[in-house]
């Protein structure tokens, strides 16, 4: 038992050395919250995967690109969870390194999950962190030796969800905020992501917790994001299994279809088998669906200095 906790505390410890801070996303006050006895979970396991639960405090964890490698583009990732928790480790830290090969600074965010005991509307808090998050590193492009105008937005499962929701909510962003800064992401990559609310597609836990069991067919249609496409929506990278039981791979071919009706620029890959929270990892196949992620943004000029 001891060994084990050992290698997981040797995994955590190599993460924090590849990451250079960690920021909070709000300067002074968090919006959209309450006083209450919630308290902030985060565990490593002996497996080595760094889960976070509970959270009240909103971060950032920077990976920085090496100086010779740095090409100017940023990924703000957002790790899944079904809204309960967050897979922080091979949803987040472990893809922010692979980023960082690729010469682009990653960002982890650590978004506050749904939660009446801490939250006024419990609906609109991962999509006001999504946002800020946006927000703070298109602000602070400079200091992060980025080009503000190519910050992409990546999010597994839930954190699918939550990212394909700030890719088609953007124009009337929530929250109150007067810096007038764009909360659009510059593109998207979707990996197994939870897309539709609907009763024949959706993910329940993640339905649940975010508007709760019994949401009006007005909420349901807002964050079924396939039905929220437009022509200004970002250009998305999506991945997925056809046998993945827990979220329906028809949820990422609806969002495929939406840009492709919309004109909306997409790139999609499907995998017979792997199953659903692989991470980068399907033990499926030897193709890397990575790779094909370099790919796609080099063509699309995201990788070039």
């Amino acid at each position: 038992m001891k060994a084990f906790f050992l290698i997981a505390l040797l995994s955590c410890s190599s993460v924090l050395l590849h990451a250079q801070q960690v920021i909070s996303i709000y300067s002074i006050t968090i919006p959209n919250s309450k006083p209450s006895e919630v308290q902030e979970k985060v565990v490593t396991e002996a497996n080595g995967r760094v889960r976070a639960s509970n959270v009240v405090q909103p971060t950032l964890t920077v990976f920085r690109a090496p100086k010779e490698k740095a090409n100017g583009t940023a990924v703000i990732i957002c790790p899944g969870g079904g809204y309960a928790m967050l897979a922080m480790g091979h949803e987040g830290y472990d893809v922010a390194k692979r980023f960082n090969e690729m010469g682009v600074t990653a960002f982890v965010l650590k978004y506050r999950l749904p939660n009446d005991q801490s939250q006024p509307d419990k609906s609109i808090t991962p999509l006001l962190d999504a946002q800020q998050a946006i927000r703070l590193v298109r602000q602070r492009a400079t200091e992060f030796n980025i080009n503000p105008a190519r910050i992409g937005l990546m999010g597994f499962s839930a954190g699918g969800h939550l990212a394909s929701t700030a890719g088609t909510h953007f124009v009337k962003p929530v929250g109150d905020d007067k810096t007038n800064t764009s909360v659009r992401p510059d593109f998207l990559m979707l990996l197994y992501p939870v897309i539709s609310f609907s009763d024949s597609l959706m993910h329940g836990g993640s339905r649940n917790n975010l508007i709760g069991s019994t949401p009006s067919a007005d909420q349901i249609k807002l964050y079924s994001n396939e039905l929220q496409v437009t022509t200004q929506t970002p250009p998305t990278f999506l991945v997925h299994a056809a046998d993945d039981k827990t979220v329906k791979v028809q949820n990422s071919l609806r969002f495929y279809e939406a840009c492709l009706y919309h004109k909306v620029p997409a790139e999609m890959h499907l995998y017979p088998q792997g199953g659903h929270g692989f991470g980068m990892n399907n033990k499926t196949t030897k193709d890397n669906w990575t790779d094909r992620l370099q790919n796609w943004m080099d063509a699309n000029g995201w990788l070039a200095k």
